[in-house]
């Protein structure tokens, strides 16, 4: 769906706009903030925040399939909450778990095991969609994520993301013997002009994008490069585009990649290892390592095996 602004419209929210636009949709102006966070909501090809003042001629592009429940059900799922206080969650999340509610996962998700055990100590800024959600990771993607017990954590803590402070080192295999000890890929990302649900590197309506890449160990007889990626900036799947950019995909992504036999896996191999940040309340900086999970551990005894054998 494509809404072009006329002149009357100049000025309001986005989200105002749309919730009035759409009413007779019963879509909420939760559910609008919902799908502009996600990016499903692009103004000018672009993203935006959900309080956007509209300008004349703004195309609006919404891709709407389903339309989320907003009541979202507790759900007794274990979580590996690594460390927990007044202010934070920190957790370890397993591959294949999608971290909130959205569309064709409504139940399963790690919002709906927090809403079971911390129902009335999540944060309320991401409405009731995404209670406590600060940051996401992919649903493949394993690895640590902070939780926001309250708003003004999630305040401080959202600030750290937007100005890029926050440290964030992942744990990746990829396709392909990297020659280079380190690489910067300091590459713009945005939404695929060929595949609307897909991101890739594009100067047209893109966002700067830098991923510093460190060799921790190649793999010649398998063909595969270990690596550590430390994000600078965060977008939407950037590892996985930089290091496809690189003709070096992630081992088992057959979005950014092709399927491959040797490694009997499901979705990338991707592992969010270290995050660090100063304390919302603490003001002092903490920082969180989480092990790579066993599949992944147990790949790389196999490459290391297969390694050895081979000299």
């Amino acid at each position: 769906m494509d809404i072009i602004i006329n002149k009357e419209d100049i000025a309001k929210r986005l989200d105002v706009y749309l919730t009035e636009k759409l009413e007779n949709e019963n879509i909420t102006r939760s559910y609008i903030k919902t799908l502009v966070d996600s990016e499903k909501i692009l103004v000018n090809g672009k993203s935006v925040k959900s309080g956007y003042k509209l300008k004349a001629n703004d195309n609006i592009h919404i891709e709407i399939t389903e339309k989320v429940n907003e009541e979202i059900v507790p759900q007794d799922i274990p979580l590996n909450i690594i460390y927990e206080d007044e202010d934070i969650i920190i957790v370890n999340k397993e591959k294949g778990m999608v971290v909130h509610p959205a569309n064709g996962n409504y139940s399963g998700t790690m919002v709906n095991s927090l809403m079971y055990t911390h129902k009335d100590s999540l944060s309320s800024i991401n409405g009731v969609v995404r209670p406590g959600v600060v940051h996401r990771i992919d649903k493949d993607t394993s690895g640590i994520l902070v939780i926001a017990k309250n708003d003004n954590a999630h305040k401080k803590l959202s600030e750290q993301f937007k100005v890029h402070s926050i440290t964030r080192k992942y744990i990746a295999l990829v396709k392909g013997i990297i020659k280079e000890d380190s690489i910067t890929i300091d590459k713009p990302i945005g939404r695929s002009i060929k595949d609307r649900k897909k991101m890739a590197v594009t100067d047209k309506n893109s966002r700067n994008a830098v991923t510093h890449i460190s060799v921790l160990k190649r793999f010649y007889s398998s063909g595969v490069t270990l690596i550590e990626a430390q994000l600078e900036t965060g977008r939407t799947h950037q590892i996985r585009v930089h290091m496809a950019y690189l003709h070096h995909p992630l081992v088992g992504d057959e979005v950014y990649g092709k399927k491959d036999s040797n490694f009997k896996v499901k979705g990338q191999m991707l592992h969010a290892k270290v995050l660090g940040f100063i304390h919302p309340t603490t003001n002092k900086y903490v920082e969180f390592d989480s092990e790579l999970p066993e599949y992944f551990k147990d790949i790389l005894d196999k490459l290391e095996n297969k390694e050895k054998a081979a000299k």
